[in-house]
């Protein structure tokens, strides 16, 4: 069966623990593998101040979900995100040969950055402000 790229934004309940939102996320990427999909990316993007109410929840919990799969899973999935009371949304679109050029070309632009971002400072680069 033909299989397609898929990218599905889910956005949590934040009144949960940190651990409990790492279990959630977790628990969602073992149903998209077990259902038959293969995980290119999880992004997760953090809490986040919704613009209205949803659920009576001023705040949410957003992982994105990159992944290829055939297109008989996403009903399945969809159907598990409904039933899941935690999950206050979510948005499963397929991505076209455009987009999945575009996150590769940031994915590639973005590790290019690191090496700078992380190259320690010199002991004489160090700044240290004491206040009399």
């Amino acid at each position: 069966m033909k299989t397609n790229a898929y990218e599905s934004t889910v956005m949590i309940n934040a009144a949960l623990d940190d651990d409990q939102i790492e279990v959630e996320v977790s628990r969602l990427q073992e149903n998209i593998i077990n259902f038959g999909g293969e995980i290119i990316e999880v992004d997760k993007v953090g809490r986040k101040r919704l613009a209205y109410i949803v659920n009576k929840s001023k705040i949410g919990y957003y992982a994105i979900f990159r992944f290829n799969a055939p297109s008989n899973i996403i009903s399945k999935l969809e159907r598990f995100y409904t039933l899941d009371d935690n999950i206050l949304r979510f948005l499963t679109i397929a991505l076209d040969k455009d987009a999945l050029e575009y996150f590769e070309k940031n994915k590639a632009a973005a590790l290019d950055l690191i090496p700078d971002v992380l190259t320690p400072a010199a002991p004489d680069e160090i700044i240290i402000d004491v206040k009399p």
